[in-house]
């Protein structure tokens, strides 16, 4: 009797074990689905608007009035650590203060999942630029239309932030402040932020990631830029700083829709 019911007790277990993995399996995340980065400008602890007086920590007044940056190679985690690159073909985007359609970034064909990290960069990449104009696709007229290229030798303008500034000894005098490469140095920048919560991609959920972007911090971040020592700042050390110390400061995620 007892050799039955040690018998009986195993088959019941191999019959739940079976009835687990077929639930699994049942359960499994499969399919495509889409997901969008929203990129929201902000100046400091304030909403960012064009022609708005922010002081910066040295006591500089800004009034912005151009704001673009080049959002590029994409790559998403998923929470067993796996990665989703978005196709490079793909994966470049210029957000532009005053077109709002480009703040939002639709990402297709993202294999469904459960995402806790995002990793883009900021510019252009060295593989990128040296796949020349054959491998830039309507990229390099796209940025020309915008103000963002310099000569095809230069290559891009990373990040594009303009207005005016009053100092010391300055009144609404026009500032330009361009990061790209400046000699042999890219000065592209990388940022990874990890997601409040999952981003949930189904073939029926698009997850909308709403990441907060900073652009105090291009020119007042840890790298504090003085317009009292030149109104243009567009190579040398201040932009190899601004692309190194600030920009990878500049963004952060503040909450993730999953609707």
């Amino acid at each position: 009797m007892k050799f039955q019911l040690k018998n009986i007790v195993a088959v019941m277990a191999i019959a739940l074990a079976f009835t687990s993995c077929s639930d699994d399996d049942n359960n499994a995340i499969t399919g495509e689905g889409n997901l969008k980065l929203e990129f929201d400008n902000v100046y400091g602890d304030a909403d960012f608007a064009f022609n708005t007086a922010y002081t910066n920590s040295n006591g500089e007044v800004v009034k912005a009035s151009n704001a673009i940056y080049i959002v590029s190679n994409i790559v998403l985690t998923k929470e067993d650590g796996s990665t989703y690159t978005v196709p490079k073909s793909e994966s470049y985007f210029f957000v532009n203060e005053a077109d709002a359609t480009s703040t939002l970034l639709n990402l297709p064909n993202i294999p469904a999942g459960n995402y806790t990290k995002v990793t883009f960069g900021i510019g252009v990449d060295q593989a990128q630029f040296n796949a020349g104009a054959d491998g830039q696709g309507t990229m390099w007229t796209d940025a020309q239309a915008l103000g963002m290229t310099w000569s095809w030798a230069a290559g891009y303008k990373f990040v594009k932030f303009e207005g005016t500034v009053t100092s010391a000894t300055h009144t609404n005098a026009n500032y330009r402040v361009h990061t790209g490469k400046t000699g042999d140095v890219y000065n592209y920048a990388e940022v990874t932020l990890d997601l409040p919560d999952n981003a949930l991609v189904r073939t029926n959920i698009t997850p909308q990631v709403h990441i907060m972007a900073d652009l105090k911090k291009i020119v007042d971040g840890t790298t504090v830029i003085n317009f009292e020592e030149g109104l243009d700042v567009m190579g040398g050390t201040k932009v190899q700083n601004i692309s190194a110390n600030n920009v990878p400061t500049m963004f952060e995620v503040h909450h993730v829709h999953n609707d």
